[in-house]
């Protein structure tokens, strides 16, 4: 695991320095809530001058696919090109048809699994096609994805609005063609994407973003309430976070995706601290193996088929601030970090390491664009004990 904490190195003594004063430093003397909301005024109009072609990459590929495909076909293209979602195109209609995610396999999968046995599900596979995906959604009853889109001119603070409002992950960007009025696809926005922009563009800005995350309400958290004893997430001491132990059946989590709408879940061990993570991604490593008859194995067992190449688990704790987490996506890519108790849950008699909240890029995309106004900055009932200490109390 990485952590956004920064390790610090032992104190060397020094000889006394013969050199001159330094000139006094340019920068703000303190930073307090005026800098900080400075800052992020400033971040929202730059994003709102500037457009989504902006953000681009100097280079890049675009995988759409076409509905007739059959999805063992498409899902072979999303893993050889090393990418987990793609543009879908209507080829009769010649237009737009939404987008195939992991979370559309992750549905395929529980729909088989609860209607087929193994055998005609791994042969229904090879034939299925990507059209048919949404009677998969209506027959599992969860909502059919919006069919969002975007132009390219338009602002990057439109596009990360529209992004919120609708709760996706991803924004496809069409055009028309001059000649044909023809639909044309010319990339996809990400949350990810976005947030780089903003990393890379406003490096100044982010150096003054530097009150905590939990301070900022960013993310989920631990609750110091205990769920509704009718309630799925009755016996979960960590509600509202969905978990799992390296013992729990892969189908049960990818029950979790599919009925939550989420992408990964902690693995954490018996005194809650966090072990892993489980993605919707290491599901489609066992479907691209062909386990179709594997999803009652362990998560420990799962795990074992993760590619090596895997980046690890980013966790942070609540005291680290959203600069420091911009910072991190600037240099690496990050889809959501697991917030930890550190040094000051322990002292409150917290365990370090135990599973505390959960911080996805929608959750700071959110704070970063406005959802929540300038300058409200609220405090938790239970910022001053740790969650042990608060479900004790409870």
């Amino acid at each position: 695991m990485s952590t956004l904490t920064p390790m610090h190195s032992p104190r060397v003594k020094r000889k006394p320095s013969t050199r001159r004063p330094r000139a006094p430093s340019h920068l703000p003397p303190v930073q307090t809530q005026e800098t900080h909301d400075a800052a992020l005024h400033a971040i929202r109009t730059l994003l709102k001058g500037r457009t989504s072609y902006d953000a681009f990459p100097v280079s890049f590929r675009l995988i759409v696919l076409d509905t007739k495909l059959n999805v063992k076909k498409a899902l072979q293209c999303l893993l050889l090109n090393g990418v987990v979602s793609a543009p879908l195109w209507n080829s009769d209609k010649s237009k737009f048809a939404g987008m195939l995610t992991v979370l559309d396999i992750i549905h395929l999968i529980q729909y088989y699994y609860y209607t087929a046995n193994y055998d005609s599900a791994a042969a229904d596979v090879e034939t299925f096609r990507l059209e048919s995906l949404r009677e998969i959604e209506k027959s599992l009853g969860v909502a059919t994805p919006p069919l969002l889109r975007e132009h390219p001119n338009s602002t990057l603070y439109d596009a990360a609005k529209l992004l919120i409002q609708t709760h996706a992950r991803r924004l496809p960007l069409l055009d028309n063609d001059s000649e044909t009025g023809q639909e044309v696809i010319v990339s996809v926005l990400t949350q990810y994407r976005l947030l780089k922009f903003i990393s890379i563009n406003c490096t100044k800005e982010i150096h003054q973003l530097h009150l905590s995350l939990r301070k900022l309400k960013i993310g989920t958290y631990v609750s110091s309430t205990i769920p509704p004893s009718d309630s799925p997430d009755g016996q979960n001491p960590y509600w509202p976070i969905a978990t799992a132990t390296l013992d729990t059946p892969v189908f049960d989590v990818v029950h979790m995706f599919s009925e939550r709408a989420i992408s990964a879940v902690p693995i954490i061990d018996d005194e809650g601290v966090v072990v892993n993570l489980y993605e919707t991604v290491d599901v489609i490593t066992l479907v691209r193996l062909g386990v179709y008859q594997s999803l009652d194995l362990t998560i420990s067992e799962a795990l074992n088929q993760r590619s090596p190449d895997f980046p690890g688990v980013v966790i942070c704790t609540a005291s680290d601030s959203l600069g420091t987490l911009l910072e991190l996506i600037k240099k690496r890519r990050v889809h959501r970090l697991v917030v930890v108790e550190g040094d000051e849950e322990e002292k409150k008699g917290g365990k370090k390491g135990r599973l505390l909240g959960i911080i996805t890029l929608s959750d700071v995309l959110r704070y970063v664009i406005g959802q929540v106004g300038i300058g409200e900055v609220a405090e938790p009932v239970e910022e001053n004990a740790s969650p042990s200490q608060a479900r004790k109390q409870s």
